[in-house]
């Protein structure tokens, strides 16, 4: 099964929580704390493996999750930290969050790796919260939730050389007769319905990867046939392969063809059109294709595109093609697949102003309670030990120096007023 496309849940692990705890030895007359800290949780980490193809792995197990830190120990003993959660994925995969829109990692390479969700770290023991006005404290934090996310992951087949072009013009059977690829070749439309690669050996020590592509039909851009679905695979490609037949055994007109095909590839996505094409005129031993050829090296003069006559059920001119693919590859660069991704390639820095999100909101719920949101105040409520009567007294104090007691006094709230902050209420008292 060939699966491109797949949105997952991803959680990192979240920080151990730091221990309250007090030195008792028989010779230490007055103690002190020593409750340790919590561990840092796991990471969750993406990593290619090149012996993966599809995106498969994910259509079964959708949620993800690294473990958590261990909690603090007394004797001021730390706890272990979490190992990371690796998870494989092919070479090709795109990763983007599915809230933001942004590219998180583009991963190509064997063994590459990324970070896509950061652990929380470890809270704090009680001998970190120790000064000289409060040589005991009985005050830990919890450990720092770990990052989620939901991701959308798209897997572009990493080929240099795409063959496009309208079902059953022959792209299956050039790929089959240029590379050891055996692609299902039969007398039918779409008989392809997912992308076949082929290593392809020119003869003279040099190779490419050759991508066959599900065929595209007029309107692929917008959702029609089989097409749209695997457009994203061109991205990849330096060089697209335009196979056309020739022969116009299907009823259509060559040069409509060449037209249609490219019309689809510039609405998908302008920066296709950038790539060198090539075209490949196949089915030259049926009958009318040299005069189909001529007529449509007349349409096409004005385009400086170089044109290929072969037949791939005879292998005919299928030399020069391959080597002329060879030589444009040469000539021709990678294209980043995003424009951050490009900009992050180079060597410069890139300094952008982004506003700062504020601590918190304030709003109201239909029941006139006051709800508090914001990542930073969520943060240090998850981090709260509320066991303790220190931690709950920290909490308030941190709450007042971030003017959230003002803030709400500005919005009219007053004494035994409901607070709501996540799933849990208090009463706002003056």
């Amino acid at each position: 099964m060939f699966v491109d496309q797949v949105k997952i849940y991803v959680k990192a692990g979240d920080g151990g929580n730091g221990m309250v705890a007090f030195r008792r030895e028989k010779f230490v007359p007055n103690g002190g704390p020593a409750g340790g800290d919590g561990g840092k949780g796991g990471d969750v980490v993406f990593q290619v493996d090149e012996g993966l193809r599809t995106l498969v792995d994910f259509r079964y197990k959708r949620k993800f999750k690294a473990p958590n830190g261990e909690n603090g120990m007394s004797k001021s003993m730390h706890g272990r930290g979490a190992n990371d959660l690796v998870i494989m994925v092919p070479p090709g995969t795109l990763v983007k969050d599915l809230e933001t829109g942004e590219v998180v990692a583009d991963l190509v390479a064997h063994n590459q790796q990324a970070v896509i969700a950061k652990a929380g770290r470890g809270g704090r023991g009680n001998k970190r919260f120790a000064t000289p006005a409060n040589p005991a404290p009985e005050l830990s934090e919890n450990g720092e939730p770990g990052q989620e996310r939901n991701l959308q992951l798209e897997l572009k087949v990493l080929a240099d050389v795409g063959l496009v072009g309208f079902p059953s013009v022959g792209k299956s059977t050039l790929l089959s007769v240029v590379s050891a690829a055996r692609p299902k070749i039969a007398a039918y439309h779409f008989t392809t319905i997912v992308p076949n690669l082929g290593m392809v050996d020119t003869g003279d020590g040099r190779s490419f990867v050759m991508a066959d592509l599900p065929g595209l039909i007029e309107g692929a851009s917008q959702g029609v046939g089989l097409g749209h679905q695997f457009l994203r695979h061109i991205e990849r490609t330096r060089v697209i392969v335009h196979v056309i037949d020739m022969s116009g055994s299907e009823g259509r007109k060559p040069y409509e063809d060449y037209l249609a095909i490219n019309k689809e590839l510039k609405e998908y996505n302008l920066r296709l059109m950038e790539r060198p094409q090539i075209i490949v005129a196949n089915k030259m031993d049926m009958p009318e294709a040299e005069e189909q050829l001529a007529q449509f090296k007349q349409q096409l003069a004005s385009d400086d595109i170089p044109i290929f006559p072969i037949s791939a059920l005879t292998k005919t001119g299928l030399r020069e093609l391959l080597l002329a693919v060879a030589d444009k590859l040469e000539a021709t660069p990678e294209f980043p697949l995003d424009e951050l991704l490009e900009k992050e390639e180079e060597d410069t820095v890139l300094y952008k102003f982004e506003a700062e999100e504020p601590d918190f909101t304030i709003t109201r719920d239909d029941d006139g309670a006051f709800v508090l949101t914001g990542e930073k105040i969520e943060r240090l409520f998850a981090m709260t030990n509320f066991e303790r009567d220190a931690s709950i007294n920290r909490f308030a104090r941190q709450l007042r120096a971030m003017g959230v007691d003002d803030a709400l006094r500005e919005r009219g709230a007053e004494d035994g007023d409901i607070v709501r902050l996540l799933d849990y209420e208090f009463e706002f008292m003056e």
